[in-house]
């Protein structure tokens, strides 16, 4: 998400979208050819004037660091900091490159945000403390009331259930944050499904793919000596039925030499042969 430059392209064609032009409207409303436009447009290397970017950068009313995609800022470029009440460590942490800032960004502009702030400012500033504690408080009261006057223990429903009732202030607000931000993160990561920085999730990873070849060789309905092969070889990427015979017989003397497979395969020397299912002609 980082590399800027990758999406000037889409800049171009989004910024077209964007306003609902076609490219023969764009080229009569800034005289710039519709060849050229489109070219802009297409993925690869490109030869861009200065006249054609200071051009469509003032028609879309965006800066020209934006529309070639070295910038993810839009049309603020000389925003004063004063404005922004950044605090020196902030401005220091966002130059540093130690963060993702345009992930930062994509979090902070995202339309569930403020309720996020808002919940954490409620939690900083101790807003609902006090009542959370007078509501303890009085559950707390109610139960001891009752208990003495009833003479119920703990373990009664209805004790049991005032005494649940009192909520924790820390576990309370991190439940709380936590569904604030969840939705917004899981926004965030979808809208980057198609980015070429995200990984394929439908894309079969090494280690299901080992699993399932395990699997595969464990339900194999053959010999001892095939099974132990076959679980062995899958663990290497190796297709078990593109053994020979000869193959076959060699491996399986190999394995003959391990203290761990003595109890599986039987030691009958060089000359020892297993028969092997015949594999059908494909």
């Amino acid at each position: 998400m980082d590399n800027a430059k990758l999406v000037m392209h889409e800049r171009f064609w989004e910024l077209r979208k964007d306003r609902g032009l076609t490219l023969e409207q764009l080229e009569k409303q800034t005289g710039i050819s519709k060849s050229a436009l489109g070219n802009y447009e297409a993925e690869g290397p490109k030869d861009i004037s200065y006249c054609a970017v200071v051009k469509l950068a003032e028609f879309y009313g965006v800066t020209t660091d934006y529309l070639l995609g070295l910038s993810a800022i839009k049309n603020h470029p000389n925003a004063d900091l004063n404005d922004l009440h950044l605090s020196d460590e902030m401005i220091a942490l966002l130059k540093s490159g130690k963060i993702n800032n345009r992930l930062l960004c994509e979090l902070a502009v995202h339309g569930d945000f403020r309720r996020l702030m808002v919940d954490l400012e409620i939690y900083v500033d101790r807003i609902a403390s006090t009542h959370i504690r007078d509501t303890n408080a009085m559950l707390k009261a109610q139960r001891k009331v009752v208990m003495e006057r009833e003479g119920l223990d703990d373990n009664e429903l209805n004790m049991r259930t005032l005494e649940l009732a009192q909520a924790d202030e820390d576990d309370y607000f991190a439940y709380t944050i936590f569904e604030d931000l969840r939705p917004i993160i899981r926004d965030i990561r979808e809208a980057h499904r198609a980015d070429i920085t995200t990984a394929d999730v439908d894309a079969e990873s090494p280690t299901e793919k080992a699993v399932c070849q395990l699997e595969s060789a464990l339900s194999y309905e053959g010999s001892t000596e095939e099974k132990i092969v076959k679980v062995l070889l899958s663990q290497l990427a190796i297709d078990y039925d593109t053994l020979t015979q000869e193959e076959f017989v060699t491996l399986i003397g190999i394995l003959n030499k391990s203290e761990h497979m003595k109890k599986h395969i039987s030691k009958r020397g060089k000359a020892f042969a297993p028969q092997r299912r015949k594999r059908k002609k494909r």
